[in-house]
């Protein structure tokens, strides 16, 4: 994510309940990790419908202000949390105004990694609903996205190494996401599993030999320069036949996160394709980090 002098900061989309830190314990810890800034940021919407028969809503103004005095309390509160888990990090603070996706999307431009929760995603009509911010600014962004779940899931089973999972494909895509994902392993010290997922179309071939080997080659080409530059990180790449959403939902289940690629522009690939992307960030039991490409 990250490159040697490189002070882009880590971004987190704040949320106003403070009951809801995940994110933001997650963006912190990854920022003092990385030695790198912190920017909290909070976006407020439109006025709010509500009102009772009888009753005036303010006038702008008025929302307008109480809304910014409620934004920069909270904000403040942030920077607070923030401050008693990691004093020496550098925080800066953000209020916005507008459509959260269009401010996180920008805010992706010159950040090293957007980090956002994820306690809405267990819904399905908030995920695909107006009110779902994480897969449109996954779809969309400049840099990775980081997808937190609520609550905080078992990191690890006991007497277990920590470990990271990679989705492998073949594309240029997924190479970004193990590129991310031995860095993150590196890290943190963990081992890395990167898998990839091979599915038989609906009509199975009667030789699966052949192109079993063929994705053995492509998952072995891919991990080799990136194994060379992290030698320190202990590698596990395997091919396993399943569905993809279903074998790497099994792998997170006690990983620190999952790595996967997207296409970016509104689209996903391979690993992340229609369904499987909605399925790996219902299903997933960790924080989920989907890592766009940029051809050179």
């Amino acid at each position: 994510m990250s490159r040697p002098g490189d002070r882009r900061p880590i971004v987190v989309g704040v949320d106003p309940d403070p009951a809801h830190r995940m994110a933001l314990a997650w963006a912190a810890d990854e920022a003092t990790r990385r030695r790198l800034p912190l920017r909290p940021v909070l976006v407020e919407g439109v006025p709010t419908r509500g009102y009772g028969r009888g009753e005036i809503p303010p006038s702008w103004e008025e929302w307008n202000q109480a809304l910014h005095k409620a934004g920069k309390r909270a904000l403040e509160e942030t920077a607070e949390f923030v401050a008693a888990k990691h004093p020496q990090l550098e925080v800066d603070t953000l209020l916005a105004e507008g459509d959260p996706v269009w401010v996180l999307r920008e805010q992706s431009r010159d950040a090293t990694a957007v980090v956002l929760g994820s306690r809405h995603l267990s819904r399905a009509q908030e995920v695909f609903g107006s009110a779902s911010v994480a897969v449109p600014v996954m779809a969309h962004a400049h840099c990775p996205v980081v997808v937190v779940p609520e609550p905080e899931h078992v990191s690890q089973e006991p007497e277990r190494p920590e470990y990271y999972v990679v989705g492998v494909d073949g594309s240029e895509h997924s190479a970004a996401a193990v590129d991310v994902a031995f860095e993150e392993a590196a890290l943190r010290g963990a081992e890395l599993r990167a898998l990839f997922v091979w599915q038989p179309g609906m009509l199975r071939v009667f030789d699966e030999h052949g192109p079993q080997q063929e994705c053995r080659r492509m998952l072995s080409e891919i991990v080799a320069g990136r194994r060379a530059r992290y030698p320190e990180v202990d590698l596990r790449h395997e091919l396993v036949v399943g569905h993809p959403v279903q074998v790497l939902t099994e792998a997170s289940a006690h990983a620190l996160g999952l790595v996967v690629g997207t296409r970016g522009r509104g689209g996903f690939t391979g690993m992340l394709l229609g369904s499987v992307s909605q399925g790996v960030l219902h299903h997933a039991r960790c924080p989920v980090i989907a890592v766009p490409y940029t051809a050179a």
